[in-house]
């Protein structure tokens, strides 16, 4: 036997049609997606920045990365040796070739205040950075002395260069930190 409903409830019309739902949706989007992406996508921020220390702020870290007060740089298209890492000299002998990178990158920066044009961001998020002490490119310098490899090819000449005139690092090929000897 069927049941007979004796009472019928109304039927609920929905208040907002379907132009208001769009309406509202419309003027959403924009503040969302203003509020979630990064700022710089709609061209509101700087493209880069630049960051500077006076000579007694600066730490050196190590031979790609320089601390100017409390910020740190990494040094943009370049890759030195981690410290600790061996190489070998001409005698065979074992020295700490991170260690020699970051000695010299100390003495070109020697006192010198740091002026850093920041150009992004590593996955650690420090600041990507081409630098120069008192009109001496850092990224250059250090791949040019033979204590950095070039990981952008503004510098793959400075690379050879090194490399041909044996360097730095590169004065003893052989004993190279191994990532270096396979580089073409």
């Amino acid at each position: 036997m069927e049941r007979r409903r004796i009472f019928k409830g109304r039927r609920a019309r929905p208040r907002f049609g379907g132009a208001a739902l769009l309406l509202s949706a419309a003027i959403a989007t924009p503040v969302v997606l203003g509020v979630a992406l990064p700022s710089n996508l709609f061209g509101s921020a700087p493209s880069d920045r630049s960051w500077r220390a006076e000579a007694q702020a600066i730490r050196i870290v190590d031979g790609e990365t320089i601390g100017l007060g409390e910020r740190i740089v990494r040094l943009d298209g370049i890759s030195a040796p981690a410290r600790g890492e061996a190489c070998r000299s001409a005698s065979g002998e074992a020295f700490d070739c991170g260690g020699a990178a970051a000695a010299a990158l100390t003495r070109l920066v020697s006192g010198r205040p740091v002026a850093c044009r920041i150009v992004g961001q590593d996955s650690f998020g420090r600041g990507l950075g081409q630098c120069d002490a008192a009109g001496a490119d850092l990224n250059r310098a250090l791949v040019g002395g033979g204590f950095a490899v070039a990981t952008s090819s503004a510098l793959r000449g400075q690379e050879a260069m090194a490399r041909q005139t044996a360097q730095g690092l590169w004065a003893n090929a052989a004993g190279a930190p191994p990532a270096w000897r396979s580089r073409n």
